[in-house]
């Protein structure tokens, strides 16, 4: 049986919502070993002058814990 943790972090890009998701795997893989899966929980944008200027997720980031 395997034993999983889930995090939650934070990421943005100025290409789009699957930068930003592919952004947030690569940081916490600086960390985090055996990442099983992200889920998006929020999108958001930040708009300046009427244009989206930066594109935001709230994910969480199951990894198995090694025992």
């Amino acid at each position: 049986m395997s034993t999983m943790k889930v995090i939650e972090v934070l990421a943005n890009s100025k290409v789009g919502w699957e930068d930003a998701a592919r952004l947030a795997l690569k940081e916490a893989s600086r960390t985090l070993k055996n990442i099983r899966s992200i889920y998006i929980q929020d999108q958001s944008v930040h708009v300046n002058k009427g244009k989206i200027v930066e594109y935001r997720i709230n994910a969480k980031v199951t990894f198995e814990i090694e025992h």
